[in-house]
């Protein structure tokens, strides 16, 4: 019976098909869709190969009966009978040994994964439904390697090479990959060592940071590195937001081959990043070179810093405002986060303890558009002195307004005023505390002020960059003496000052208390002069 096109047609049986597989004279594979209207040609001889397909085809069939009327199916097409026993038996171990096959193939194909959980590498291969052996070694980088027996039965068998893949070391034997990972991994030793810098690196402030910490590190590695591998930095921009912080911080923690951060500049993006960095299962210890908030005492067994806090900063200036200026009446303004209101607060306690009276403290927000309302209020209430608890863009707003009133008032301010300097005639005269200034008298110093400049055109660092210099050479030290690790630099740390010597830097003697503070650390009052940062007399600095 011929059938009309809208009538589907069967697939052609697995004989038939295998028999319009041929292969030309150049190796060419040519296919042809065997009884179907149309034949496909896979190359130039397809009509040759039509009538050899169709011979095939009849010479592959067994004997059928005498045609009927109706084209048997490919079902029928095949013989039938009824299989013995022995049949039976061998088709099922002919199929078990097929399955085996397939399985074995499949465990070749298996990728090799490479996962890393903090500062331990895990290395996997084939572990879906296996047995894994574990190790654990390679010095102090934690390396566990697993990787899949063939069988739960752990009974000796000859070795089965059937699937070894040629050149190869997977389809040999799982020992030898194991150690070959092992081997790869512990390689890593003599890589670099990972330290992570974040900070607003995108503003003014950040600059010298940055550099100073870079400059450590360029002459740590000049000398060899540290334990004969280079210190590399990661560096990371907070752009002095809370939120950017925690995400930068959450990037840091979860690189496994990072040891410890030098961070973050504020207060209030290091109050946010250390309880990322204090948390989970393997902390990152942190040194801040300038967050000075009272509120980060403490925050974590794994946060130091190199500045003294805020406690230190307030007191400073209201006696340098009473003594010095003679102050009486104080007028604050403070900007609306941690460090202005540790400022504020600090100050206003020590300036009314020594006989002084705060006329107003008013707080702002960055986006303040003016702040002469309220330096107004401040004038009918009689201030004599005016403290910037502000950072250096709300400092540069009060200063030029105070100008615009024709206000004569001696101006003070913490060390996030640092950098005003660069203004030049608009914040001369202005007296900021720190914990650091370049003309600090004593011979490291004077050498890293010097490599400084060489290194940078000729610029000075400021606080933040000191402390970041610091910082990378104290923890150089640290992973000296106990490895790239960081509970190890943690366990370094917390001794340094208690059990071991006090760190000397250019900042001066870093020891920690209980708190991870630096115990110990003054004050100094500088004043802008020339353009310049530099030490008031009468405060132990260089002039």
């Amino acid at each position: 019976m011929v059938r009309s096109p809208a009538t589907p047609q069967r697939a052609p049986t697995r004989a038939a098909a295998a028999a319009c597989c041929q292969r030309s004279s150049s190796g060419t594979r040519n296919v042809t869709r065997c009884g179907s209207r149309k034949a496909r040609p896979r190359s130039s001889t397809a009509s040759r190969r039509r009538s050899t397909c169709a011979k095939a085809r009849s010479s592959a069939a067994p004997a059928s009966p005498a045609p009927v009327a109706r084209r048997p199916s490919a079902r029928a097409s095949q013989p039938t009978w009824s299989r013995s026993p022995s049949r039976q038996a061998r088709s099922k171990a002919s199929a078990s040994a097929l399955a085996s096959s397939r399985s074995r193939a499949s465990v070749k194909r298996q990728r090799l994964r490479i996962a890393s959980i903090g500062t331990k590498k895990i290395i996997h291969a084939g572990l879906e439904n296996q047995v894994e052996t574990r190790w654990r070694t390679c010095g102090t980088l934690g390396i566990t390697l697993r990787f899949p027996t063939a069988q739960l039965n752990l009974a000796a068998r000859p070795a089965d090479t059937s699937h070894a893949v040629p050149g190869g070391l997977l389809g040999k034997r799982p020992v030898l990959l194991g150690a070959a990972l092992w081997l790869a991994a512990c390689s890593q030793e003599t890589g670099p060592i990972i330290i992570g810098v974040a900070g607003p690196f995108s503003q003014p402030r950040g600059v010298a940071m940055r550099q100073a910490a870079e400059l450590a590190a360029a002459e740590i590695n000049a000398k060899g590195g540290v334990k004969g591998r280079p210190l590399r930095l990661r560096v990371a921009d907070d752009s002095g937001r809370e939120d950017t912080a925690v995400r930068v911080a959450e990037d840091l923690y979860r690189e496994p081959d990072l040891v410890a951060v030098v961070g973050h500049l504020t207060s209030g993006t290091t109050i946010a990043a250390a309880r990322v960095y204090g948390g989970g299962a393997s902390p990152v210890p942190v040194i801040s070179p300038s967050a000075s908030s009272p509120d980060l005492s403490g925050i974590n067994p794994y946060f130091f810093r190199v500045c003294p806090t805020d406690l230190s900063h307030g007191p400073e200036l209201a006696r340098f405002a009473r003594q010095s200026l003679a102050a009486k009446r104080a007028g604050i303004l403070y900007i609306n986060n941690d460090y202005g209101r540790g400022i504020r607060k600090t100050f206003a306690a020590e300036f009314t303890r020594l006989g002084g009276v705060i006329v107003e403290a008013d707080p702002y927000v960055p986006a303040t558009p003016s702040l002469e309302p309220y330096l107004s209020h401040m004038r009918l209430g009689g201030a004599d002195v005016l403290v910037l608890a502000t950072e250096r863009p709300g400092a540069e707003l009060a200063l030029r307004e105070l100008q615009a009133l024709g206000l004569r008032w001696p101006v003070i301010g913490g060390d996030a005023l640092t950098g005003i300097e660069a203004d030049g005639p608009l914040a001369a005269g202005v007296h900021v505390s720190s914990a650091y200034l370049p003309d600090r008298p004593d011979e490291r110093n004077r050498d890293f002020v010097a490599a400084y400049a060489r290194a940078y055109q000729g610029q000075r660092p400021d606080h933040r960059g000191a402390g970041a210099y610091d910082i990378v050479r104290l923890l150089a030290r640290a992973i000296q003496a106990g490895g790239p690790d960081r509970q190890a630099i943690r366990d370094y740390l917390v001794k340094v000052g208690r059990g071991r010597p006090a760190f000397d830097g250019v900042t001066g003697a870093i020891a920690f208390d209980e708190h991870g503070d630096v115990a110990g650390k003054s004050v100094t009052i500088g004043v802008v002069q020339d353009g310049q940062l530099v030490t008031e007399r009468g405060q132990g600095g260089g002039r």
